[in-house]
């Protein structure tokens, strides 16, 4: 007598759905990230320069400790990180992945922004 494999079939094509709902949503986000990169960047861009000047006005001017300056931040600002340069006199801010900008203490110039390059 002839023994006979059989497959057995998991799932059907209800099963691939979970995975193809998955990639829709995965799709989603990623147009929805090509759609508002360049207004994301620019306000990453515009947040950056706006904490590297709060933060070195608030280290080289206030004399206060660059930890303390983040308390000067508007709210919904938590992602700036400050980083200074001691021998310059500069902060630099950075949006991670976005923008990045730095501001250098000038004696009779106070804190100004490094030049934007195009």
């Amino acid at each position: 007598m002839a023994r006979t494999t059989s497959t057995i079939r998991r799932g059907g094509p209800r099963a691939r759905w979970p995975k193809r709902i998955a990639l829709l949503v995965l799709l989603a986000l990623v147009l929805a990230l090509a759609w508002y990169w360049t207004p994301l960047k620019a306000q990453a861009g515009v947040g950056a320069a706006y904490g590297a000047r709060v933060a070195c006005a608030c280290r080289y001017i206030g004399g206060r400790d660059l930890d303390s300056c983040k308390g000067d931040f508007v709210d919904g600002m938590g992602i700036v990180m400050l980083g200074e340069s001691v021998e310059d006199k500069s902060v630099t801010a950075t949006v991670p992945l976005l923008a990045s900008e730095t501001a250098t203490w000038r004696k009779g110039e106070g804190c100004t922004l490094e030049a934007w390059e195009d």
